[in-house]
């Protein structure tokens, strides 16, 4: 799993730490193809109207797969022994 987050990673596709609503999945795809999160929300809304039930499946392997955006700053303690 771990060279899938890593391969996704150097993509762009990353679930942003800021501005999530369930998951991220949403916010990180529309971040990756520079499109507002809201807008992406919708979208995903409408396809699920359109395609009832497909993106039920989608979300929740997105959510798995895509990995977290890491932290852009250093943990303020070290490391546990």
């Amino acid at each position: 799993m771990n060279a899938v987050h890593d391969s996704l990673s150097r993509q762009g596709l990353t679930r942003p730490r800021e501005g999530r609503i369930l998951g991220g999945v949403c916010a990180g795809l529309a971040r990756r193809f520079g499109i507002d999160a809201w807008l992406a929300r919708l979208l995903f809304v409408v396809v699920l109207l359109a395609i009832p039930g497909s993106q039920i499946l989608v979300y929740p392997i997105l959510w798995i797969v895509m990995p977290s955006e890491k932290p852009a700053y250093a943990t303020p303690y070290p490391p546990a022994a």
